[in-house]
């Protein structure tokens, strides 16, 4: 008999931390600043959010996602994070995430992060709201080939933690999410209060869809139990 601690990866935007209204402020002033004459309006903007910062601005764009002007636009991009979401972070957080992350944590439960965001924004938006510590690792886009939903980061967590997919849970807000999952063969929670609507959502075949931070804490527990390991032979 093999006993494994469970394995929780979480999104970041729109599973962790609402960050939908600070991202489409952050690009408004990353084309003012950037003089382009491309507008793309606030729900345009949202539709990229999950998306790898250079597919966002190549679509918005409409340009090639290795163009020079979209090189230019995710640089100053960065430095409008740095100065519209960053000082937020903590105020951006979903209600029932810190407390949630913490009983997960106090249960035992082995916690990671797999993001389409950058390292360089992941992990001071982690840092800044406080819930860094929390997690084991963290994996990026820049940090691996093949972007969400390709398998690939969920495979890095999976190799950190010397487990396998029957022994994780994914949980997000999008389809790239639940799709990342899917390939990689682990069970997945949808929350309906993030970027993808719940009916977008379904289209993925998540196992179970959630309204809250608490129910994804409830059914994480209720599907590993409530102790500190899940026994997989």
């Amino acid at each position: 008999m093999e006993v494994f601690k469970p394995v929780i990866m979480f999104d970041l935007d729109g599973t962790l931390f609402d960050t939908e209204r600070a991202i489409v402020e952050a690009f408004d002033a990353t084309f003012s600043a950037c003089n382009d004459t491309t507008r793309p309006s606030p729900a345009n903007i949202r539709a990229t959010i999950g998306m790898p910062l250079e597919k966002a601005f190549a679509t918005l764009t409409d340009q090639s996602s290795e163009a020079a002007g979209v090189a230019a636009l995710c640089k100053e991009y960065q430095q409008q994070f740095r100065q519209t979401i960053l000082p937020k972070a903590e105020s951006l957080l979903f209600p029932g995430v810190t407390s949630g992350l913490s009983v997960l944590k106090n249960l035992g439960y082995q916690l990671a992060v797999t993001t389409n965001k950058f390292a360089r924004s992941a992990n001071p938006l982690l840092e800044a709201a406080g819930i860094a510590n929390f997690f084991d690792i963290v994996v990026c886009a820049d940090e691996v080939t093949e972007k969400k939903p390709a398998p690939e980061s969920g495979e890095k967590i999976l190799s950190y933690y010397g487990t396998t997919a029957n022994n994780a849970l994914m949980v997000g807000d999008t389809t790239h999410d639940i799709l990342m999952a899917n390939h990689l063969g682990c069970d997945t929670i949808a929350v309906n209060y993030g970027i993808h609507s719940e009916q977008e959502l379904q289209t993925a075949n998540p196992r179970w869809i959630v309204a809250h931070f608490d129910d994804v804490v409830e059914t994480a527990t209720s599907h590993f139990g409530k102790s500190s390991l899940g026994v997989h032979t």
